[in-house]
């Protein structure tokens, strides 16, 4: 009986230790949880789900000198590889033997799927926090993004308690659905730097290099404008890219409010192009395309459609 009660003021004891350590405002978790993402290292594997689909990856997030240095290794299906070094990302696709260089973007991929600064989002939305769970053996803080409006989608979170790690997070449809899922199956928090770890493993002296990177360029001068607009949506990125050689450039815009992203891919069409207008979907993103001037405008994210619609319909050539 001794040994049982003290064990029970042990394990109380415990808990009231970790729970002092934990923040109580479910704003000031998500900061902990965005800066767990970029300044732990990590290694794991994580399930995405989104309808009948499921993917497994295996990421290795490693830090040195302030320097993010990651590898994200599909395991499922075709393999594919993105190593990131800081903003530089190369997409490693073996079955085409070729290498698409790039730079981050603003859409945040698994865990971290928050901003650097995250107090902006309690503008659009409700924050609180949820249940306390294990998860890949580890116990978590669930904190719930409700939305204030139609137009963006709502979130669970849940974060290791002891690192702020993101273990799971889930994105929420209009309805209270499950749109799509990440969550980790099996995590190390805190591993050594060991940069063998965030190497890209294929040889690549024989492959294709596309650089997919574009140049910065102000929305003013692009020659177009944005006439509708989203509440808490912010331009974030504006770059023009090379579409094909005999087209002419093309232009993409970013618009966020620090978790959703919308893009707009601006680009000129042949003549005798089919009419591409129309709603579809990938997975958890949404897809709205019109035709403008000659020019296809599509709009894409994981927000919902009338998001897209409104965006896209304020697409218009600047008049000269």
């Amino acid at each position: 009986m001794k040994h049982l009660l003290w064990l029970l003021v042990s394990f109380w004891a415990c808990m009231g230790t970790a729970a002092a350590d934990m923040p109580n405002d479910p704003l000031a978790w998500l900061g902990r949880i965005s800066s767990a993402a970029h300044k732990l290292n990590y290694t794991g594997t994580f399930i995405y789900q989104n309808g009948k689909n499921v993917e497994t990856s295996r990421i290795s997030h490693l830090v040195e000198g302030g320097a993010e240095y990651e590898r994200l290794e599909a395991l499922d299906g075709s393999p594919r590889e993105v190593v990131r070094s800081d903003d530089e990302v190369q997409c490693f696709l073996p079955d085409q033997k070729t290498v698409i260089v790039d730079q981050s973007s603003a859409r945040r991929s698994f865990p971290a799927r928050l901003p650097a600064s995250p107090g902006a989002i309690a503008e659009n939305y409700r924050i609180r926090k949820g249940e306390v769970v294990r998860i890949a053996g580890l116990e978590t803080q669930q904190i719930i993004l409700e939305p204030k409006d139609d137009m963006r989608y709502g979130h669970h979170f849940w974060a290791d308690t002891a690192s702020g790690l993101l273990l799971r997070a889930r994105l929420i449809g209009e309805k209270g659905e499950s749109i799509e899922q990440f969550a980790f199956n099996e995590v190390h928090i805190g591993a050594p730097f060991d940069r063998e770890k965030v190497k890209p493993r294929f040889r690549t002296a024989d492959w294709k290099v596309v650089n997919a990177r574009g140049n910065d360029v102000k929305v003013d001068d692009i020659g177009w404008v944005f006439r509708n607009s989203i509440p808490g949506f912010r331009q974030v990125v504006s770059l023009v890219r090379q579409a094909h050689k005999e087209r002419g450039e093309a232009y993409h815009v970013v618009f966020s409010d620090g978790l959703a992203a919308i893009s707009v891919f601006i680009e000129p069409v042949a003549a005798r192009t089919n009419n591409h207008s129309g709603m579809s979907t990938s997975g958890a993103v949404n897809i709205f395309r019109r035709t403008v001037s000659g020019h296809l405008i599509t709009v894409l994210g994981e927000v919902p459609a009338q998001a897209l619609v409104r965006i896209a319909d304020g697409v218009e050539m600047r008049k000269r």
